[in-house]
C-alpha cells in the first residue's frame, strides 16, 4: 500500500509540473510542436527521466527517450510512452499523462531491484496531434523511418511556416531526420497508456479499457475557389460563390458517416472564407475534413463521396478546387496476446475492465502496423477531452500503471524475439 501511495504522490507532482508548459496559461494547454512550450516540456521530461535513473537522449525529430538497460542489449527493447504535444487550448492529460505514467513504470522497475532480459525504453513523442501542420504522428513516424526532409518541406502551418523551418528554428536539423529511425527488430513491442477521451468508461463506471482496435483516419484540406463580387448587385444566377458550393458539400459529410455505421465519424473542424466581408461574395472557402472508421472500406467510400461532391458542386458553381490529403492511416487491430495478459492482470488486481475500440488515433495507430502494440485507457470525466476541463482521477492512473507494469515485466523477461514484420503477432 505504501508503494501505491508513493506512486500516487509522484504522479500528482509530475502531472502538475507539466501544466506549466503551455502558451495559453489559464486557457487550457497549448503545446504545439517546435515552440517554446513544447521545447521546455521536452527538456523537463528529459530531466525527469535522468532523475529516475534512465539513460536519456533526444533524437533528430525532437522525440525524447529514456532507457533502462537489460541483461542482453542485443534483444529488442520493450517501449512504453505517448506524446507531449497538445491541441489548441486542450487538456492537461492527453498524451502527456501517458508519458508521465511510463516514467513511473520505469521507476517501479528500477526500484524492484530486478534485472530484466531486455531494455525498457520510455518514449515521449513529438507532434502526435498534427494540430500545427495538419498532419500527425510526426515523432513516432520518424522513429519508424516514415519521415524525411521532403516531408518536412511539404507541410506548413497557418503562418506558412514549414515543418522544415520550424525544426531549424529550435535547433533541429531536418536533413538528418532519417537518423531518428530505429533499426528493424530493435523494438519488441509498444505499450501506450492514454485517457479515453470519450464517455464510455466514465458513464459505465469501469476502471480500465483494453483497446483492441484503433480506427483509421483520413484528413483533407479542401479549397473551393469562385470569384469575389458585390453581395448586393450580383444576381444569384451570375455568382461564383465559393461558400455556397462548399456548404453543399459540407452539409452531407456528417450524414455519410451516420449512414455508414460501425462507429464511423466525420468532422469539418475548420472553415476559412476569403475575403471575409459581410457584403462580399466569397472568392475562396477552405475547410478541413477528418474521417475515422475501424472499417477501411468505409473510409475509402466516404473519401470518394467527398471528392465527387466537391467536383460536382464546384463545376455547377463555375469555379475550381484544390484537395490536399494531409493524412491517411489504415485502421489496425492491437496485439491479442498482450491484451490477454492485461485482462489477466485486471482480474488479479480486482479492477473492472472492458474491451473497446479507439476512435482517436494515438501514436499506437502509426506504430501498430509495424510493431506488436497494445493500449490501455483510463476514464475521462464526463468524456471531456481536447478542452481545458479534461480530467482523470489519479486513482485510475495508479491502477493502469499496475497493469502496465505487469505487462512490461512479462515482456521484458521474454527470451524470444518478436519480428518487426510478423503482422500475425499483432492480429
Amino acid at each position: 500500500m505504501k508503494r501505491l501511495e508513493l506512486t500516487k504522490q509522484r504522479l500528482m507532482r509530475d502531472l502538475d509540473a507539466m501544466k506549466a508548459f503551455t502558451a495559453t496559461p489559464g486557457e487550457g494547454c497549448t503545446r504545439l510542436p517546435f515552440t517554446k512550450a513544447a521545447q521546455d516540456c521536452a527538456s523537463a521530461l528529459s530531466s525527469m527521466m535522468v532523475d529516475a535513473g534512465m539513460e536519456v537522449f533526444t533524437d533528430p525529430a525532437g522525440n525524447v527517450f529514456g532507457r533502462i538497460p537489460g541483461k542482453n542489449r542485443e534483444l529488442p527493447c520493450v517501449m512504453m510512452g505517448s506524446h507531449f504535444d497538445s491541441v489548441l487550448h486542450g487538456g492537461d492529460y492527453d498524451g502527456i499523462a501517458g508519458v508521465i505514467c511510463a516514467i513511473e513504470v520505469a521507476r517501479l522497475l528500477l526500484e524492484s531491484g530486478d534485472c530484466f532480459e531486455r531494455d525498457f525504453v520510455v518514449a515521449a513523442f513529438n507532434d502526435e496531434e498534427g494540430m500545427r501542420f495538419g498532419t500527425g504522428y510526426f515523432g513516432s513516424g520518424a522513429m519508424l523511418g516514415l519521415r524525411d526532409a521532403s516531408y518536412c518541406l511539404k507541410y506548413k502551418d497557418m503562418d506558412n511556416v514549414s515543418i522544415y523551418d520550424a525544426m531549424k528554428a529550435v535547433g533541429l536539423d531536418p536533413e538528418h531526420i532519417g537518423e531518428a529511425e530505429w533499426p528493424d527488430g530493435s523494438i519488441s513491442c509498444f505499450l501506450e497508456l492514454h485517457i479515453e477521451q470519450g464517455p464510455v468508461l466514465d458513464r459505465e463506471r469501469i476502471d480500465l479499457g483494453l483497446v483492441d482496435c484503433i480506427a483509421g483516419i483520413k484528413r483533407y484540406v479542401i479549397k473551393i475557389v469562385g470569384r469575389a463580387d458585390h453581395a448586393g448587385t450580383t444576381p444569384m444566377d451570375m455568382r461564383l460563390d465559393a461558400v455556397d458550393a462548399a456548404s453543399k458539400v459540407i452539409c452531407q459529410i456528417a450524414d455519410w458517416a451516420r449512414e455508414s455505421g460501425e462507429g464511423s465519424v466525420a468532422t469539418v473542424g475548420v472553415i476559412k472564407v476569403l475575403p471575409g466581408g459581410m457584403n462580399i461574395i466569397a472568392e475562396e472557402c477552405e475547410f478541413t475534413v477528418d474521417i475515422r472508421s475501424r472499417n477501411e472500406k468505409i473510409l475509402d467510400d466516404i473519401s470518394s463521396k467527398l471528392i465527387n461532391s466537391v467536383e460536382e458542386e464546384t463545376k455547377a458553381m463555375g469555379g475550381n478546387y484544390q484537395i490536399q490529403q494531409k493524412l491517411s492511416v489504415e485502421p489496425v487491430n492491437l496485439c491479442g496476446a498482450m491484451l490477454d495478459t492485461m485482462e489477466a492482470s485486471c482480474k488479479k488486481h480486482g479492477y473492472s475492465y472492458r474491451y473497446m475500440p479507439s476512435g482517436a488515433g494515438h501514436d499506437s495507430l502509426e506504430i501498430a502496423p509495424y510493431i506488436p502494440t497494445v493500449m490501455l485507457f483510463v476514464p475521462s470525466l464526463n468524456g471531456r477531452s481536447h478542452c481545458p476541463v479534461e480530467y482523470t482521477d489519479i486513482k485510475y492512473f495508479v491502477k493502469a500503471i499496475q497493469i502496465m507494469k505487469d505487462l512490461a515485466v512479462e515482456q521484458l523477461n521474454k527470451n524470444s524475439e518478436y519480428s518487426i514484420t510478423q503482422r500475425a503477432l499483432i492480429e
